[in-house]
């Protein structure tokens, strides 16, 4: 009698550890947070990233503006003004002077383009301006680029092309636009252009 009446005593506590153990809750915060945590994140940095990329690009807007105008009203012009200097430097020194807060040019970007590439050039007539973006393949045709602002009343477009670098994985395939024939870069491409006609200036 003694052993039916203790069996069920010495099986109670197992049984009552095992009901413990699957209602303790201790870890799950930690584990959802480990689980959630990466994505949560990736998001954030996603987020980021755009904002900033919108701003540079606007950024890259307002300073293609600022040199257009100078263009228009003979500030900058094909040749400096006392003959010396050369003038496609002073403009690409005074571009990277305009988005340098997010887009600094280092020494090497000033004497070879590598992420700004300017196009100036004049035209006869505003049916000659080309309308679209320069490609071969899926990357940026550079071939044409080049710094040639024309004289008084001319018709001049200045474009600007930024290769902005993607820094979070997981948005560089939705947001990347051009890319090297050889895949080597992956970049979105920020395009800023002005059209302006020169004044009479002397």
């Amino acid at each position: 009698m003694s052993l039916d009446h203790d069996a069920p005593t010495r099986r109670r506590p197992m049984k009552g550890l095992l009901g413990r153990l699957f209602a303790r809750r201790d870890g799950a915060t930690a584990m959802e947070f480990a689980l959630l945590s990466l994505p949560f994140f990736m998001i954030v940095f996603a987020s980021l990233e755009t904002f900033v990329a919108f701003s540079a690009e606007q950024m890259l807007a307002n300073a293609t503006d600022t040199m257009a105008r100078k263009i228009r009203m003979g500030d900058i012009r094909s040749t400096t003004k006392d003959g010396e200097k050369n003038a496609e430097a002073v403009f690409r020194k005074a571009f990277c002077d305009e988005i340098a807060i997010l887009m600094p040019c280092s020494t090497a970007e000033l004497a070879k383009p590598d992420k700004l590439y300017l196009d100036v050039r004049s035209f006869a007539t505003y049916a000659d301006i080309p309308k679209a973006v320069p490609m071969i393949g899926t990357d940026l045709d550079t071939s044409a680029f080049k710094f040639a602002p024309g004289g008084k009343r001319s018709i001049n477009i200045i474009r600007a092309y930024y290769r902005w670098d993607i820094v979070t994985d997981v948005v560089r395939p939705y947001v990347s636009n051009i890319r090297a024939s050889d895949g080597s870069r992956q970049n979105y491409l920020m395009v800023a252009t002005a059209v302006v006609q020169n004044e009479d200036f002397p």
